[in-house]
């Protein structure tokens, strides 16, 4: 079977797209002469702007969405303009409601789910499951495209930077207090889950350690919800390590990334976008699952606590337990050498 025109339902988050990306060069080697369009949400737009399998991207407005009124003012011109494209296969790869709505009102005749699905999007869409069901969601994902019969090589992770927002991150990290040539890895302090955070204290000391050592320098990342846990952290260290929280885009950020050492944080879209662009990666781990969430690559390193309650898929302990804080700064600084490109 030829497709023409595919559509990609992937809408958010970070870590979520990031983890998709694979799936639009798979999509392009299989069927050369087909158009790809992606469907995303504003938040995560910046990571497929420019990439080479992807002909189109159509940015979902969730907020529009979000009311009656705004329902009825919005919804008929974003169906008239999906329709219009004339799509001939839709991959729901979100499996929820909204983005099997999505896919169903695309008009493709040919509609497949990914395997989880849920909030009744299975009934909408043909749903896979794969021989990949139980690994990474990477390979999850990409059980879709084998579905239609593409063989599929080494994901790949297209993420293109530009000239402009390269030399844009250069001219920030500079700014930050960092010189050209100097060696630097990369520490995310937070994440969407209070559970997957590393205490600040413990980042702090990381810092400390680096400092004294002296081969790298730490850079510190994070979105303007991570200033409380960066005030933390400047609180506990001996030498503030240079911080790019709530300065970067995404694509900045891709950039810093990529020129790092290494990069350590949790179970975030900042870690699998290192894991991807084959920066060396430490994830830090508790209440996910590497197999399935881990850093994708056999380059990469979880360090998991010691509880039994470990992968219990929470947003917040039951228990009431700091999750990470058990995972032992010497631990981390270890792991670090050993994974350094240096």
């Amino acid at each position: 079977m030829q497709y023409n025109n595919i559509l990609i339902v992937k809408l958010s988050a970070i870590g979520d797209v990031i983890h998709a990306l694979p799936v639009a060069p798979a999509l392009k080697k299989c069927f050369p002469q087909a158009k790809i369009s992606w469907v995303v949400e504003k938040t995560a737009y910046e990571l497929l702007t420019n990439n080479p399998y992807i002909d189109e991207v159509i940015v979902f407005e969730k907020t529009n969405f979000k009311t009656v009124s705004g329902l009825l003012r919005h919804a008929p011109k974003f169906i008239t303009e999906l329709r219009s494209r004339r799509f001939d296969l839709a991959l729901d790869l979100q499996g929820l409601f909204k983005s099997s709505i999505i896919s169903f009102l695309s008009g493709a005749t040919t509609r497949f789910v990914y395997e989880n699905a849920r909030e009744g999007s299975g009934l909408l869409s043909r749903r896979i499951v794969g021989n990949y069901a139980a690994g990474h969601v990477v390979d999850r994902y990409l059980d879709v495209v084998r579905a239609l019969g593409c063989h599929i090589d080494q994901p790949e992770f297209p993420l293109a930077i530009t000239k402009a927002e390269a030399e844009q991150a250069g001219s920030l990290i500079a700014h930050a207090g960092l010189k050209a040539g100097i060696p630097y890895v990369v520490l995310a302090l937070g994440a969407n889950w209070s559970n997957k955070i590393w205490p600040a204290e413990n980042f702090a000391e990381l810092c400390d350690r680096l400092s004294d050592d002296g081969q790298v320098v730490p850079v510190i990342i994070g979105g303007p919800g991570e200033i409380p846990l960066l005030n933390r952290l400047l609180e506990h260290t001996r030498i503030p390590p240079v911080s790019l929280v709530a300065k970067t885009s995404l694509k900045q950020l891709a950039f810093i990334i990529k020129h790092a050492q290494a990069f350590i944080g949790g179970d975030t879209g900042p870690m699998h976008l290192a894991a991807a662009l084959g920066t060396p990666t430490i994830a830090l781990m508790g209440p996910t699952d590497p197999i399935r969430n881990g850093p994708y690559g056999d380059s990469h390193q979880v360090i998991l606590i010691n509880r039994d309650c470990i992968g219990c898929w929470q947003r917040k302990c039951s228990q009431g337990l700091d999750c990470l804080a058990d995972i032992p700064v010497h631990t981390v600084y270890s792991k670090l050498l050993e994974v350094m490109k240096l």
